[in-house]
């Protein structure tokens, strides 16, 4: 059978199907795409650079370069630079709350593709009933079951089945992923917080 054949078969869960796979697949790729814009500049280099402007007095300097280092730490960083001469207790509640906003940020939109990842399977077991469903109303009104009365309800369930597959599969790799890279960017954040309250409050180096 011809693949358009194939996908008329599937009926109306395949239209749905398409449409979680072309959601699922613009939310894969704008999440990499705003991944990897910030994820251009490593923690430890810009720790060392914010470092040495503020042991040289340059506090304005290193919050101006904090505010254009366009990564989650940066922001951080920013958050309590700009806050420099409070006591330690407010600038570090100022970097907690950037973190959980810079957080939300980075989560925006992949629990979507958690949820296509957890439902595409299920939507193909549904085609899949509802193809056999049709295979055996085909064999009562035919009155007989031959392959030529079944092939139609065989052909929507398996359709079905193998469209959700490919849909979850897809999702549920890159969910994983984008959780790693999520939690990736958290630890940055808390690291640099500390790290920058070390340095403006207990002078260490780094």
């Amino acid at each position: 059978m011809e693949l358009t054949v194939l996908l008329k078969s599937g009926g109306i869960t395949i239209i749905v199907l398409a449409g979680c796979s072309i959601l699922s697949l613009a939310i894969i790729f704008e999440r990499i795409i705003y991944f990897w814009l910030r994820s251009r500049v490593k923690r430890p280099d810009f720790i060392a650079r914010i470092s040495a402007e503020i042991q040289n007095g340059r506090i304005k300097q290193a919050a101006e370069i904090s505010k254009n280092t366009k990564t989650p730490f940066g922001r951080v960083a920013y958050s309590g630079l700009r806050l420099h001469g409070y006591e330690e207790t407010v600038v570090s509640g100022a970097m907690e709350r950037e973190t959980t906003i810079e957080t939300n940020k980075l989560e925006r939109y992949t629990v979507i593709t958690g949820t296509i990842a957890s439902t595409a399977v299920y939507i193909g077991l549904f085609g899949t009933v509802l193809g056999i469903i049709r295979a055996f109303h085909d064999i009562s009104e035919a009155g007989s079951g031959g392959i030529n009365v079944v092939l139609n309800g065989i052909a929507e369930a398996l359709v079905c089945t193998a469209a959700g597959l490919a849909v979850a599969v897809p999702a549920v790799v890159f969910y994983n992923y984008f959780v790693k890279r999520i939690n990736n960017f958290v630890i940055d954040m808390e690291l640099c917080a500390s790290e920058i309250k070390d340095i403006i409050f207990y002078g260490l180096k780094r």
